[in-house]
């Protein structure tokens, strides 16, 4: 993959950690929530044998808690340059701290201040429009990815009023709307697409000109791409 994505929730003593929902009853051992326990609590619990992927001899690999921290070191120490797409989740008990320890984190790996966006390692996405003003106001240069499932709300003014440099729908809003693409371009905006799992969709996406898919499978999303979706290994 030319990049990675993560969902970031504050624990109860002000860690950064990737966890999705807001409940940790679904993808792990443990009941409750993310934000009421602190990082040496979530640190207990395994994180992995709800999924599919999960396998009894352990080949699946490590699953347990992974820190916004230590995703980044990983990131970094890639063997060539690779994004890391962030999406902060809200509405959360913490509210702007949440951006707030994520600015200070990026500052650490020297990842606030890019030359440019163009140029950024780090993407900051959310589907709160506040959120990223906040991440505008404080690092112009990092880009930012205004989430969405609502035509209307990416129809809208906005994306412009809190300077988001992209605009995200899902692969469903971007089908029945692919004007979409055209219109983030004419405002000087990319489009990242999500939930883009099949051929068809990798393809469509291609064809209109979407500059990021998200997709569950990135190694064969890659591999149709390399080959020019001629169909070979589709699903």
């Amino acid at each position: 993959a030319d990049g990675v994505e993560c969902d970031v929730r504050l624990t109860l003593d002000g860690h950064l950690v990737c966890v999705h929902d807001r409940r940790l009853d679904r993808t792990s051992t443990g009941a409750g929530l993310v934000s009421t326990m602190t990082l040496a609590q979530l640190r207990q619990l395994e994180y992995g044998a709800w999924h599919r992927s999960w396998r009894p001899d352990g080949a699946h690999g490590d699953t347990g808690l992974l820190t916004l921290d230590a995703l980044v070191a990983l990131v970094l120490d890639w063997n060539r340059p690779v994004k890391i797409f962030i999406e902060t989740k809200h509405p959360v008990r913490y509210g702007a701290l949440v951006e707030s320890k994520l600015l200070a984190l990026l500052q650490r790996f020297g990842l606030a201040t890019p030359a440019s966006a163009d140029r950024s390692r780090a993407v900051v996405m959310s589907f709160s429009a506040i959120a990223l003003w906040r991440i505008r106001r404080a690092a112009p240069l990092l880009p930012t990815v205004l989430l969405t499932r609502s035509y209307g709300y990416l129809s809208g003014t906005t994306a412009t009023t809190v300077g988001a440099t992209a605009v995200g729908p899902s692969i469903a809003t971007l089908r029945q709307h692919p004007e979409l693409v055209d219109r983030a371009a004419a405002q000087g905006r990319a489009l990242y697409c999500w939930n883009v799992d099949h051929f068809h969709d990798v393809r469509f996406c291609r064809d209109v000109g979407v500059a990021w898919i998200a997709t569950h499978y990135p190694g064969r999303a890659k591999a149709w791409l390399q080959n020019g979706l001629t169909g070979a290994g589709r699903d």
